[in-house]
């Protein structure tokens, strides 16, 4: 008989796609910490109340690079742990796309924050393509409304000051409880309710392993911690995942 391989649950946070040329807003040197006044920018209240915060917020989603960013070593890295066999699913706070743009397919990706390769209007609910908007706004609209109706376009992204897709939160939940290993990769874990999923998973005898640059709060409760760049440190840990080597230890 065939011995059933372990489940691998990812949470992956902002860091994994820095190497992709995607900010990070939380960590030491990212937006939230150069210009906290940055955050209303996401935040759903002001950015429904203010066409000047939406200008303001069309300009940084314009700048950030995400639309043409590609994945890197860290997302191809998990890529090849799936093709290998290896029973996962990937929980992301990301909402680039680049896991499955890397190659993951999609019933393997649990989007939290949702995504914002699209957009909706806030009146009628028509989705179009971010990059669309995105077109409108480089050819001078500070403030694209939705071409159906005339009203406020967002991105499909939950913004600050709202809930996560109570669904989405179950999905997360059943594979955080599921799970033999645990990865947080590129996540400082204070957001919630993401943070939470560590905890769920150790508390259901997971074991826990930490890639990010700077401290966690769940450090102590790892039981491996690494440092070095997700670029180099998730192949790595892929690697010994195929073989089995971090389930067994």
């Amino acid at each position: 008989m065939t011995e059933k391989r372990p489940l691998v649950a990812v949470l992956t946070g902002a860091g994994i796609s820095t190497d992709s040329g995607i900010p990070d807003y939380r960590g030491p040197q990212g937006l939230w910490q150069r210009d906290p006044s940055a955050q209303e920018l996401v935040t759903i209240g002001p950015y429904l109340a203010s066409a000047e915060v939406r200008r303001r917020s069309w300009l940084m989603r314009r700048d950030a690079g995400a639309v043409d960013a590609k994945p890197n070593a860290g997302h191809r890295a998990l890529v090849d742990l799936e093709r290998a066999g290896v029973p996962m699913r990937v929980l992301t706070q990301n909402v680039d796309g680049l896991h499955r743009a890397a190659g993951l397919p999609a019933r393997k990706v649990v989007e939290l924050h949702g995504t914002a390769a699209e957009v909706q209007c806030v009146r009628c609910r028509v989705v179009s393509p971010m990059a669309a908007a995105l077109e409108r706004v480089a050819a001078g609209e500070d403030d694209p409304a939705c071409a159906e109706c005339g009203a406020v376009l967002r991105p499909r992204t939950v913004m600050f000051g709202e809930a996560l897709d109570e669904r989405t939160l179950q999905q997360a939940d059943a594979v955080a409880k599921a799970c033999q290993v645990f990865l947080a990769v590129g996540s400082s874990l204070q957001v919630m309710p993401a943070a939470l999923l560590p905890r769920i998973a150790l508390e259901h005898g997971a074991k826990l392993i930490v890639v990010n640059g700077e401290p966690t709060p769940y450090d102590d409760a790892a039981s491996e911690v690494v440092r070095e760049p997700i670029s180099e440190a998730l192949p790595k840990l892929v690697r010994r995942l195929v073989s089995g080597d971090l389930a067994r230890g």
